[in-house]
C-alpha cells in the first residue's frame, strides 16, 4: 500500500531515486505516436495492484536504469507505480524527476530520459523538438485530475469564485488587487496569489481555460513554484492567499486549505470523485498523461515496467487522490503496448 506521507517527502527532496527504496523495507542496491484517446469521464478500477501486476514477478528477473522527469501532479502516481515495481523488479532502478510538464518535455525531447509525465497534451512546439531529434513517441492517457482553486483554513468569506472572477483575480489583465475589488462585500485586503510555474502542465492548463491564454500576473503578490507542496505551504500561511494545484494535493492538506467551489457557467461545482468523474466540474477536470520513447521501449526493463504501469495505474492513482478512467479506456490505452 503506498502512503501519501511518504509521498509528501519525496516531492519535497525533489527526486526519487528507485532502487526502489520501499517504505516496506525492500532495499535492494542497485509504435508509432499514438493518436490522443477520449477525455470522457472515469469510473474507479476495482482490483488490487497485486492482483493487476505485471507477469514480470513470474519472469526473468531485469536490471537497468530507468529516467523519468516531468509533472509534479504525475509523481504521485509515478511514484506509488515504482513503489510496487521495485518489489518485483528490484534491480531495475527508476530515477524520477520533478521538473514540470515542459521542463520534462524538454528533456524527452533531448533524449535525455525515457518517460515524460505530463498533465496536458504535449505542443505542436516540442512534438518539432521530438521530431528533430528523431525521437518517436507513444502517449498513454493514465487518469483524470481536477484542478483545484484553494484557499488558506482562515478564509471565511470565499464561498465560491466564477471563472471570470479568477481570471479578475490571475490573469495580467486583471483588475482586482485587494479581495474587495473580487466582490465589494469582500475585505479590502491585498489578495496574495500562489502558482505553478511557467514549466507546470497544471500552469498551462490554467492558462488556456481561465485566463484565455493571456498569461499570469507578474507583480510582487505573486509566488511561483514548481512545487505543489511548496504552493499548499503558501497558501495554507496566508490568510488572504490564494492558490491553485492538482485535487490529490488537496485532498492530502484538507486539515490546512478550503477547497473554493467553481462557476464556469453551469453553477458552483465543488470537485470530488464524483464531478470530476462524471465532467460536470468543468473546465478544470483535465486527463493525465506519461510519455514513452519508443526506441527505449525495447529495451526489455522499459517495456516491462510499461506494461506493469498500465495494470497497476487504475488502482494506484486512485490509492494517491486520481481518478481511474474507465476499465474500457485503459484498454484501449493497453492496446498502444
Amino acid at each position: 500500500m503506498f502512503t501519501k506521507g511518504l509521498r509528501k517527502g519525496f516531492i519535497a527532496a525533489g527526486i526519487l531515486s528507485v532502487a526502489l527504496l520501499t517504505a516496506c523495507g525492500n532495499n535492494n542496491a542497485d509504435n508509432n505516436a499514438s493518436s490522443n484517446a477520449s477525455s470522457n469521464a472515469s469510473s474507479p478500477a476495482s482490483s488490487n495492484a497485486s492482483s493487476n501486476a505485471s507477469s514480470s514477478a513470474d519472469a526473468v528477473k531485469l536490471s537497468g536504469q530507468i529516467a523519468i522527469d516531468g509533472s509534479s501532479t504525475v509523481f504521485p502516481i509515478m511514484e506509488a507505480v515504482a513503489e510496487e515495481y521495485g518489489k518485483e523488479q528490484g534491480d531495475v532502478k527508476l530515477a524520477v524527476g520533478v521538473s514540470g510538464t515542459g521542463g520534462g518535455f524538454k528533456m524527452f525531447c533531448n533524449g535525455e530520459i525515457a518517460i515524460s509525465n505530463a498533465s496536458r497534451p504535449i505542443k505542436d512546439e516540442e512534438k518539432a523538438a521530438c521530431d528533430g531529434k528523431g525521437i518517436a513517441f507513444t502517449e498513454y492517457k493514465v487518469a483524470f485530475d481536477g484542478l483545484s482553486v484553494v484557499v488558506s483554513k482562515e478564509n471565511d468569506f470565499v464561498d465560491h469564485l466564477t471563472t471570470e472572477e479568477l481570471a479578475k483575480i490571475f490573469g495580467t489583465e486583471g483588475t482586482a488587487k485587494t479581495w474587495k475589488d473580487v466582490r465589494p462585500e469582500w475585505p479590502d485586503e491585498k489578495i496574495v496569489i500562489f502558482s505553478p510555474g511557467a514549466d507546470s502542465g497544471t500552469f498551462d492548463y490554467f492558462n488556456e481555460v481561465v485566463l484565455d491564454k493571456k498569461g499570469l500576473r507578474t507583480d510582487d503578490t505573486v509566488t511561483l513554484s514548481e512545487d505543489d507542496n511548496t504552493l499548499v505551504q503558501g497558501v495554507s500561511g496566508s490568510k488572504y492567499g490564494i492558490g491553485y494545484f492538482g485535487f490529490a494535493y488537496y485532498e492530502e492538506n484538507v486539515d490546512k486549505l478550503n477547497l473554493v467551489p467553481v462557476d464556469g457557467g453551469s453553477g458552483s461545482i465543488t470537485p470530488s470523485n464524483e464531478t470530476i468523474k462524471d465532467g460536470t466540474y468543468s473546465p478544470l477536470s483535465r486527463p493525465l498523461y506519461v510519455y514513452v520513447n519508443n526506441k527505449e521501449y525495447e529495451r526489455a526493463e522499459v517495456k516491462d515496467f510499461i506494461g506493469f504501469f498500465m495494470n497497476n495505474v487504475p488502482t494506484l492513482s486512485a490509492e494517491v487522490g486520481y481518478i481511474p478512467l474507465p476499465d474500457e479506456l485503459y484498454e484501449e490505452e493497453k492496446k498502444k503496448l
